[in-house]
Parts: structure tokens; C-alpha cells; sequence
């Protein structure tokens, strides 16, 4: 027996991944192709724990931290403290038995750190360093001074910074936006200039976003120790390259954030809305209005930015993860997208950056009309694409992530629906699936139709047994986070519902329950064709469990059991609506009863 909802299988077969008009699904490890997968362990963190398991779902490991935590190359698992990625300002080590090893706070009182950070080794200092993201806040004075339109109000700007410490916790180093910045409004400022000339600049005058509380709302960063290079996501749409190497002095912070502050600072290279700096178009609504079209931008609400690691498929290219939000789709989904920054207009690696308008773009149109998509402009320095086939399939709204695995599959984590899978870079067909089965209101077997990121995860990272933070390490198997042993599809499961999804009919061997409503106690028939095992479970309407009706082997033929109303105590339960799932052979499938007293 398979531990999945019928709707929800039948979807899988057809699309890979299962639409969000299925209600109920069940949490943890719902598929395993184990030929095609990775087959490592996965980190992520959910209401304020963090949890390692492996491919079947089965816990590993958890520590008494859990916002956005990462295991480092030193064997330490790095998070910041508190549980909200949107605010934090101490961040902390931890070893394999959760133990402190190392622990920074930001005290400033104009420093804000939010959504990442990131261990690295500087290599001009010998040393590994912390770097992170932190809103730093601004004067309506210092906004005007710079050149922002002064039909505006200020109060609260922040624009933001990356910060570096040492081991000490010393700030070695400082970047921030604010010293990046460009205005055409007014000549007499010395950050006057040509918007679509200064694309090494941030428009201070973006149309409709005046310059306000987390006005970059940067989400992402990520380090490359070869380059010594650092590259920084913002939400609305682009990330920015900036150089760390030539603008950090060993020793000498106030001159390493001088030196940042100054020209060499200015981006490297940007990517995602060109319209920003007058090189492209912007989203517009079309003639007919119902339509719209994203113009030149190629990502909206974008999140987790990063290069791809040397030794892994796509090296030194950029993978992220584009929600896209705000791209102005008629029906949006997300999409995973990985940039070659280096080709030029003809498809040539010409080993150095390449501003994305240069290397031009090419017109798409929707691959099936039934997606109700407009034709789009697509960089031309986009290399690889996943999005689901079926557009309800995959959106996430917030967060997520997405990382190159050493086998060339992508995981892939989507906050809304807590929802991680693997998938390979050729076909984008699924080795792998898993839902985190901790809510709002604990953990759940069954996840209900419910408001985003009612089990959210904001990111989630796979490591292989031989990793720094895992080797040496016990990783026997313990529990599921549910409790319940691992019950899911594999590839031949697969191919023989596919073979006899024709006729399979659900009230061929489940009926509907009787009287319903009822009162106290209610009959369930069922038919079984041939010889198998049986389990018939009771949950509720939030997907708690409540009681199994039935659980054993049946030969064929018509059986009838009933329910009194009670959970697995003996104790009455209240009115409302319960489902009854049978679960046989490699289906299950679900009917709705409603208690009244």
C-alpha cells in the first residue's frame, strides 16, 4: 500500500507533480525513484527546529535551531537565532551534538540583519570570515542629499548593506547600496548621471518605488572564493555582482569599507529587470488590458541566489530561484533558472561579464495555449529552465530554494506548500518528493488545504553521507517526523497505476458511507477484487488522525465495517467532517462523512 490520496496519484502520473487542487495530501516522503536520485541527506528548518533526514524521511538528526540553517566546510551547522528570516541579528554555530562553537550579535542600532548570511574564507585575510545581509538605516536628509525626488517623504529609508566580520567579531568590511547609487533629476549632485551609462548603479528614482523602509529587501547572497566575488539578490527582480577581492585591505577596515564605498564597488554585473537602468522594457499591461506582458524583466520576487559550485554541472554559472511574483503573467507559476552571464549575442563563452541587454534575447511563446501565457522575451544567457508542465503545480509566493546536486539534478524547495523534490535536468521528470508534515498546529499526516506556508520552509539543502558536517557521524535511521513508517510510490508503482488508470474507478471498492450525516454510528462498505491487505483510517478535517477502522489482510470480496463515532481511545469526538481513506495495493482513495448530534 502506497500512503497517497487518489487525486493526488492519478496528477503525479500524468504531471509529476501534483496540483494544488487536491486538498488533502499526505506529508514526509510521498516518492523515490532511487536509480535517478541523488540519495543524500536533507537539512531544513521549520518553527524554530532543524531537521536532517534522509531519502525515506526517516529523522537523522535535529537541533534547537531552526530558521535558514546550512552545514559549513568546517562540519558546523550555521543558523540565525529566532526563527523569522525577515529579522535577525544574532546568528550561531553549532556542532554535531549542539554545542556553541561560535556566535555573533549585531548591536548596532542601525544595522538590521535579515534573510542570509553565509560562512566563507577570505583569502586575503588567511581566515574564515561571516558575511551577511543588514537594512542600514537612512536620513530623510542623507535621501535628499543624494539626490532622491524630493516630492517624496523619507522617514524610515534603509538601504542595504553586506557586512564582514572576523572570528572576533570585528567588522573588517562593509558594502552598501547607498554608496552605489544614481540620480537624473538633479545636475547639481554628485551622483548626477545617465541612468542607461551608470548600469554599475542603483536608480535612487525607480518609477513607483521611492526609496522607503527595506527598499532593496535583498533576500540572497552567496561567495566565490575563486573570483572573490559576492552576489546579492533583491526580491524585486535583479542581482547585483559586486567585487570583494580588490576592495578588501587585510587589517584595515576603515579602508576596506572606503575602498567598497568607492567606484570599485559598483556592480560587476546585474541581471533580471534592465528596465532598472533604462536598457530594456517594463512589465506593461497591453492594448487589450486583460492581457499583459513582462517586457524585458526575467524575474519577479526572486529568492536564493547563488553560483554553482565548482565540480558540479553548470559550474560557475547562477542558479535561482524565480517565484515570480510581480513578473506579470496571467497565471503565474515559478521557475528555476540557471544564467551563463558570460555568452554574448551569438552563444559564445567570452570568459568575462556580459551586460544581458548586449546578448539580447529570444521571443518564446507558451508551450501549450491551455498555460494562458503571452509570448516573452528570454535572455539569451539563460541556459536551463524548470517549471512544472501544469502551472497550478509549482508557485511559490515567498522564500525557497534550489540547489545543483553532484549528480546533475536540481532540489528544488518551495515555501508555500513546504514542498521539496528532486528533479533531473533533461527530461525535469521527479526522482524525489517529500512535504513537511510540521504546521502552524504541529505536525500532520494529512496536509489540508490551507493559507500559504502553513508548513513553510524557507530553504532546504541536500548533503551526501561524505560531507564535512556528516562524516564520522551516527546516521542511523531513527522515526519519522510523523511516527508513521515510510509508505511511498516508486518508479514501478508508477507505471502499473499508468497501465490501469483506465479503469480504475473508486467506487468500484469504496462506498459511500451510510446514513451520512449520521449520528453516533455510521456503515462503510467496500469490495476487494482480489486478495490483499486492507487498511480503512478515520482523519479529521486538519488532517489529524482519529482511529483505523481496518487494517488486515481481506480475500476477495464485498466486507462492511462501521464507526461509532469515536478516535482511537474510545472517546467521542465532535461533530464536524471526518474522511475515511482505504488504503489497497497501490491506491487509496477517500470519501467524506459528516458527524451530527
Amino acid at each position: 500500500m502506497k500512503h497517497l490520496l487518489f487525486c493526488a496519484a492519478f496528477f503525479f502520473i500524468a504531471g509529476h507533480l501534483f496540483p494544488q487542487e487536491c486538498f488533502m495530501v499526505p506529508t514526509e516522503t510521498r516518492y523515490w525513484d532511487q536509480s535517478n536520485s541523488f540519495n543524500g541527506y536533507t537539512l531544513f528548518g521549520t518553527r524554530g527546529t532543524s531537521y536532517l533526514i534522509d531519502m525515506e524521511g526517516h529523522v537523522i538528526r535535529t537541533w534547537n535551531m531552526g530558521t535558514n540553517p546550512r552545514f559549513t566546510e568546517a562540519g558546523t551547522l550555521l543558523d540565525a537565532v529566532g526563527g523569522n528570516p525577515s529579522n535577525q541579528n544574532i546568528w550561531r554555530e553549532l556542532d554535531w551534538n549542539g554545542n556553541t562553537v561560535w556566535q555573533y550579535t549585531e548591536t548596532r542600532s542601525n544595522y538590521h540583519g535579515h534573510h542570509d548570511f553565509a560562512k566563507i574564507y577570505n583569502p586575503k585575510l588567511g581566515d574564515s570570515t561571516f558575511i551577511y545581509i543588514a537594512n542600514k538605516d537612512l536620513t530623510a536628509q542623507q535621501c535628499l542629499d543624494a539626490g532622491c525626488d524630493p516630492s517624496h517623504t523619507y522617514t524610515g529609508a534603509q538601504m542595504d548593506a553586506i557586512v564582514e566580520v572576523d572570528r572576533q567579531g570585528n567588522v573588517i568590511w562593509e558594502w552598501w547600496f547607498f554608496n552605489h547609487v544614481v540620480q537624473d533629476i538633479d545636475a547639481t549632485k554628485s551622483t548626477y548621471g545617465v541612468i542607461a551609462n551608470t548600469p554599475g548603479k542603483i536608480d535612487l528614482n525607480i518609477r513607483g518605488n521611492p526609496v522607503k523602509s527595506d527598499w532593496m529587501h535583498c533576500n540572497s547572497l552567496d561567495y566565490n572564493q575563486n573570483l572573490d566575488l559576492i552576489v546579492v539578490n533583491s526580491v524585486h527582480g535583479e542581482f547585483y555582482v559586486i567585487d570583494h577581492g580588490n576592495t578588501f585591505i587585510p587589517n584595515n577596515a576603515d579602508s576596506s569599507i572606503a575602498l567598497a564605498a568607492g567606484t570599485a564597488g559598483d556592480f560587476k554585473y546585474r541581471f533580471g529587470d534592465p528596465a532598472k537602468y533604462d536598457k530594456g522594457d517594463p512589465p506593461s499591461v497591453l492594448d487589450n488590458w486583460e492581457k499583459a506582458t513582462a517586457g524585458h524583466k526575467q524575474l519577479g520576487g526572486s529568492h536564493d541566489i547563488q553560483w554553482i559550485k565548482p565540480g558540479l554541472p553548470g559550474e560557475g554559472n547562477f542558479l535561482v530561484f524565480c517565484n515570480a511574483q510581480n513578473l506579470f503573467e496571467l497565471t503565474p507559476q515559478s521557475y528555476i533558472i540557471e544564467i551563463n552571464p558570460y555568452l554574448n549575442s551569438s552563444g559564445t563563452n567570452t570568459g568575462h561579464f556580459v551586460n544581458p541587454p548586449e546578448a539580447g534575447y529570444t521571443i518564446v511563446n507558451s508551450p501549450d495555449a491551455n498555460l494562458m501565457k503571452e509570448k516573452k522575451n528570454v535572455s539569451k544567457q539563460i541556459v536551463w529552465t524548470y517549471s512544472s508542465k501544469n502551472n497550478t503545480s509549482f508557485f511559490s509566493t515567498i522564500g525557497s530554494s534550489a540547489q545543483r546536486l553532484p549528480n546533475g539534478n536540481t532540489l528544488v524547495c518551495s515555501m508555500n506548500d513546504g514542498h521539496f523534490f528532486e528533479v533531473k535536468p533533461a527530461d525535469t521528470s521527479i526522482v524525489w518528493e517529500y512535504i513537511n508534515p510540521m504546521t502552524r498546529n504541529g505536525i500532520k499526516k494529512i496536509k489540508v488545504d490551507n493559507y500559504p506556508t502553513y508548513n513553510g520552509v524557507f530553504r532546504a539543502y541536500m548533503y551526501a553521507s561524505d560531507h564535512p558536517a556528516l562524516a564520522g557521524h551516527d546516521l542511523t535511521p531513527g522515526n519519522t517526523m510523523t511516527g508513521q513508517t515510510p509508505n511511498y510510490y516508486k518508479p514501478e508503482d508508477l507505471t502499473a497505476i499508468k497501465e490501469s488508470e483506465s479503469y480504475i474507478k473508486p467506487n468500484d471498492i469504496l462506498s459511500q458511507n451510510y446514513p451520512n450525516p449520521f449520528s453516533y454510528s455510521t456503515t462503510i462498505d467496500f469490495e476487494i477484487t482480489e486478495s490483499k491487505r486492507v487498511n480503512i483510517t478515520v482523519f479529521d478535517f486538519s488532517g489529524n488522525y482519529i482511529k483505523t477502522l481496518v487494517d488486515a489482510d481481506y480475500p476477495k470480496g464485498n466486507y462492511t465495517t462501521t464507526w461509532n463515532a469515536t478516535n482511537e481511545g474510545g472517546n467521542l469526538v465532535a461533530n464536524g467532517i471526518y474522511f475515511y481513506i482505504l488504503k489497497v495495493d497501490n491506491r487509496q482513495l477517500s470519501k467524506k462523512m459528516i458527524l451530527v448530534n
